[in-house]
């Protein structure tokens, strides 16, 4: 049986309140409900959907080694994580307002715009503006 769709992803966040701040203050999830799993962390929400799940501190999870903010070659086999928005305008200057650091490509053929963010502990986060809030 085939899968349906994508569910979600989990984050060890370094810091569990900027990783959470991070993707509902400049992403645009909101916190959602969550069980009550024994171990601090996030349901972070599409709509109805969570789709990021921040985890903190389990019982028995080995350190993450981190690599330094100044290394020349960022290695990881996850590349990004992208997400569908709306408001390319809104979400431009929402970036600006907290000196977030994006690049920006309108692909071509597709016309839709992307902006591409580092989150807090360095995941690479893409969002995808339909081709109506591209610019001519």
């Amino acid at each position: 049986m085939p899968a349906l769709s994508l569910n979600h992803y989990t984050i060890r966040p370094r810091d569990l309140e900027a990783t959470k701040d991070f993707y509902v203050d400049i992403v645009g999830l909101t916190v959602g409900d969550r069980p009550p799993l024994g171990f601090p962390g996030y349901w972070l929400y599409a709509g109805d959907v969570p789709v990021v799940h921040l985890i903190f501190n389990r019982a028995g999870d080995l350190p993450i080694e981190d690599q330094p903010q100044n290394a020349p070659v960022k290695v990881t086999r996850l590349d990004h994580v992208a997400f569908a928005a709306e408001g390319l305008a809104e979400m431009k200057q929402q970036l600006a307002t907290h000196r977030i650091p994006y690049s920006e490509r309108v692909l071509p053929r597709l016309n839709m715009t992307q902006l591409f963010m580092v989150d807090p502990d360095g995941i690479d986060v893409e969002l995808n503006f339909p081709p109506s809030e591209t610019p001519s």
